[in-house]
């Protein structure tokens, strides 16, 4: 879907009359260089249940850094972006500017002053540590979110802040990367669609198809048209330019691009304006915990896109398909950073015990002889025969065997697997499953990602180091036997679950959401203050 930005001067939204006043209000406080005891106190009593907070303070010996006529610059600074808060999907509410703003205004007393100093202290690290890297602890949300926020020192925080021109600090917290501009794009466009009346009215047809006509196409047409992917036609008829857009609005959401508005189709085309607002102010906040050096190479791997791709320099430069975990629990593919350090080619299969203990364990009780192409080995590495053992006399909990497939044309880890060593046990891998790549939802998997082009890759990742990448994976390839080649640079690997996602064009992809997380993370946004449509409130 592509919006248009209508809305980019919103961005840059500022009050200075209310900036004014409040300069002027203060002006009257004076600049001393000593602070009143009762403002001492008063510092040290509101900020003694910030640990942060209270400590820098003391060590400045309770000196404002906002309250006095010269903090004029530095506080004008602050207000202004968080009036501007909830532009970035942020909770306005936790720092209130209007609040902070008549705090200020209002103090009638040293002591009145103090409150105001410190709150606005705790508004900006509050801020700054939202606007960096996120609002949400990613764990507290789903187990299935690993990912490790990178969050700043809140005390080197206010420290560099007073050290920086203030407007320049403040404008260089959001995250750098070109996606979140343009997400925020989406955002403000969005929200000004919304307020005109979005895409209008749904399209009532479960289903429509090249050669039908009617009201249904034409309400199909009217919606491609308020989406971006038609011009305004008169045509009552599925006629090839429908077809054309249906097929332009599938390939930017990850459906078969066919041109027939089937079931899957129609539902995503009626998807309306607010949810896909939901699931950009969530990619936010998850560009957010991103908020750190990628890599100018690494491999991105989109869950919910059901990709894997290799980026270099910010241009994708390999994509294959990807098949992920299944959308039950304990099997659902994890979201964390780590790095490729190598690939194992003609890799034995070690299953994993929740595998052995809970699929074929229940199998062998009843056939000793089930999964055959298994091997049962001891705890001392051994291969042990299946009729020496009584697996009828083991459970789950004290089965005392693992099991491993060796390499061979239909090991469940097909030919290669890439390795990035990590507590989840999870990796690239090959797969002699070919046929589940060719569908549109792809979450088949025990957790692991699945590759659909895993010679491609591997030789894409080889290129820096080899000279002929192909001729080298193959050497190791054509001996059937299990063999290691390293990365000379191990790369970093991200997994990621965007629901939203701009291109490299700048238009907008939008993915389904396949394990509900998006639909968690805004519902723990919205309990910590976040709106849907703060233009209209």
């Amino acid at each position: 879907m592509f919006v248009q930005d209508a809305a980019r001067s919103r961005m840059h939204r500022f009050f200075p009359s209310i900036l004014t006043a409040l300069s002027l209000a203060l002006a009257g406080s004076g600049a001393a260089s000593a602070q009143p005891a009762v403002f001492r106190h008063a510092v040290a009593e509101a900020a003694a249940r910030d640990e942060a907070v209270a400590a820098f303070y003391l060590e400045r010996d309770y000196d404002a850094i906002w309250t006095e006529a010269d903090d004029a610059a530095r506080r004008s600074a602050l207000l202004a972006v968080l009036t501007r808060a909830p532009d970035h999907g942020l909770p306005a509410t936790r720092y209130d500017a209007a609040q902070l703003t008549d705090a200020l205004r209002n103090a009638r007393s040293e002591r009145d002053r103090a409150r105001a100093e410190v709150a606005m202290t705790r508004a900006f690290l509050d801020y700054a540590r939202d606007v960096q890297t996120g609002v949400l602890v990613p764990s507290r949300i789903d187990p299935g979110i690993l990912r490790e926020v990178p969050v700043r020192d809140r005390r080197a925080q206010i420290e560099d802040f007073l050290a920086a021109d203030p407007a320049a600090y403040l404008r260089q917290l959001p995250p750098k990367s070109v996606e979140y501009a343009l997400l925020m794009r989406e955002k403000l466009a969005l929200e000004d669609l919304i307020a005109r009346g979005g895409w209008g009215p749904a399209v009532q047809a479960t289903a429509l198809e090249p050669g039908e006509s009617g009201p249904q196409v034409v309400a199909l047409r009217d919606r491609l048209v308020e989406m971006g992917f038609l011009r305004q036609s008169a045509s009552r008829s599925y006629d090839a330019a429908l077809q054309r857009a249906v097929q332009a609005f599938q390939l930017r959401h990850g459906l078969t691009a066919d041109g027939i508005a089937g079931p899957g189709t129609m539902q995503d085309i009626n998807v309306p304006p607010e949810e896909r607002l939901k699931s950009v102010i969530v990619a936010m906040e998850r560009e957010r915990w991103l908020n750190v050096d990628r890599g100018a190479r690494h491999v991105w791997v989109n869950l919910t896109d059901f990709t894997a791709r290799i980026v270099d320099r910010g241009k994708i430069t390999f994509q294959t398909r990807s098949v992920i975990g299944k959308n039950v629990p304990d099997q659902r593919s994890p979201e964390f950073s780590d790095q490729i350090e190598y690939m194992v080619i003609n890799p034995s299969w070690h299953v994993p015990r929740s595998i052995s203990t809970k699929e074929y364990l229940p199998l062998l009780k009843m056939d000793r002889n089930a999964a055959s192409h298994l091997k049962i080995i001891d705890r001392s590495g051994q291969v042990i025969p299946r009729e020496s053992i009584d697996f009828a006399a083991y459970t789950a909990a004290d089965f005392p065997f693992s099991m491993r497939q060796p390499p061979s044309d239909d090991n469940a880890l097909g030919k290669v697997k890439f390795m990035f060593p990590n507590p989840h046990d999870i990796y690239l891998h090959d797969t002699p499953h070919k046929s589940l790549f060719a569908k549109e939802v792809r979450a088949y998997s025990h957790g692991c990602i699945r590759l659909n082009d895993p010679f491609g890759f591997a030789y894409a990742l080889l290129a820096p180091q080899s000279a002929d990448p192909q001729a080298e994976f193959e050497s190791h390839l054509s001996t059937a036997v299990e063999s290691v080649i390293s990365l000379a640079v191990p790369i970093p690997v991200h997994l990621v679950y965007f629901t939203a996602y701009p291109t490299a064009k700048g238009g907008m992809t939008y993915r389904r959401d396949v394990y509900g997380r998006d639909a968690r993370i805004f519902e723990a946004l919205t309990d910590a203050g976040v709106v849907l449509d703060p233009v209209r409130g």
